[in-house]
């Protein structure tokens, strides 16, 4: 019988718009949105680790609520270890007048690659302003070109497709191995590129965060007793994507980390995507830009205001117990 591998990315890559619209990028794979489209890159990750451990030297936290997505970021799931290092660029210190230069020249020798962001930032030089930067560059081919499929629906829409089909030549069969086919539904597959980077491709419909999908394939792989083979009766059929997306984290951005004198003036990231037939290739910049202030600020006022119901007692001196309690919710009793 004949299986159909219908393999359509959707929720894979979740970031924000050039190319594709309301796609929000997420500064962990354990952040939750509500937005369909999602994108997570490492970048800004490797970014905060630096901030973290060379600047603050302590976890981030704000004297006025620290936001779920810094407690998440401060747990360091994410760090270098878990790239080469031929693929990532990193800088911190004190902004000077060659800051600018010198990340410009270093991604352009190691990247051929201009920076997007640079000139979005002050890098006005003082010895107060710190700068943490990190660019991670991706760009390799599939082990062989797959077969353009021309123009189908996606849900309601024509997009682009590439892929296996039966008139395609059978060693493209050997460059993908299937992770586990339950239904036309659900499933998952894994396609060889040179190099060592790997493209995992999960259809589902889940809408909880990355870091609980990509578990959800682990598990399902391991359950999976069926045929890992693409055989030549399996079909392929994926489309191409293409995108750029902004994303100016405003919840981190204008706050003094909690027990220095750092303020964060601004935390950025940049992602810019594409997938065909021929393989992927991902450009991703991150930046935090903080300040310090000439002295530690005072502690943040506490509002001991008592305008809403509340309780009064009297109590002597030197005894254990109060003589008079009184609780006073209507204050036109008395007034």
């Amino acid at each position: 019988m004949k299986r159909r591998l219908l393999t359509i990315l959707t929720a894979l890559l979740l970031t924000g718009s050039a190319f594709a619209a309301n796609i929000e990028v997420l500064p962990t794979m354990q952040s939750k949105t509500n937005v369909q489209d999602r994108v997570w890159v490492g970048t800004f990750q490797i970014v905060w680790n630096d901030f973290m451990d060379k600047i603050a030297f302590n976890q981030i936290k704000f004297p006025t609520g620290t936001p779920v997505s810094v407690n998440e970021l401060n747990k360091q799931a994410f760090t270098v270890d878990e790239l080469s290092e031929k693929c990532y660029y990193k800088y911190f210190g004190n902004v000077t007048r060659s800051t600018k230069k010198t990340i410009a020249r270093a991604i352009k020798r190691k990247f051929n690659e201009t920076s997007d962001i640079l000139d979005q930032i002050d890098l006005t030089p003082g010895k107060d302003k710190f700068f943490v930067y990190a660019m991670l560059k991706k760009d390799f081919k599939f082990k062989a070109p797959f077969d353009k499929l021309g123009k189908s629906k996606f849900r309601n829409t024509e997009a682009e497709y590439f892929g296996i089909q039966p008139n395609s030549p059978k060693d493209l069969d050997d460059t993908v191995e299937v992770l586990f086919y339950n239904n036309p539904s659900d499933f998952a597959v894994r396609l060889e590129a040179q190099g060592k980077d790997e493209v995992y491709l999960y259809k589902t419909a889940n809408t909880k965060t990355f870091n609980y999908i990509y578990a959800d394939m682990l598990k399902k792989k391991n359950a999976f007793g069926g045929n890992r083979s693409f055989d030549e009766a399996d079909l392929l059929k994926v489309p191409n994507l293409k995108f750029f997306e902004e994303k100016v984290f405003e919840e981190i951005g204008g706050h003094r980390v909690k027990g220095t004198n750092i303020v964060i003036e601004k935390a950025m990231e940049t992602v810019k995507f594409e997938m065909d037939n021929t393989g992927v290739k991902l450009k991703s910049e991150a930046a935090i830009i903080a300040k310090m202030t000439a002295l530690l600020p005072s502690a943040e006022p506490r509002y001991f205001y008592f305008d809403d119901t509340f309780v009064l007692f009297l109590k002597e001196k030197g005894k254990d117990k109060p003589y008079f309690a009184l609780r006073v919710y209507d204050i036109s009793k008395y007034q």
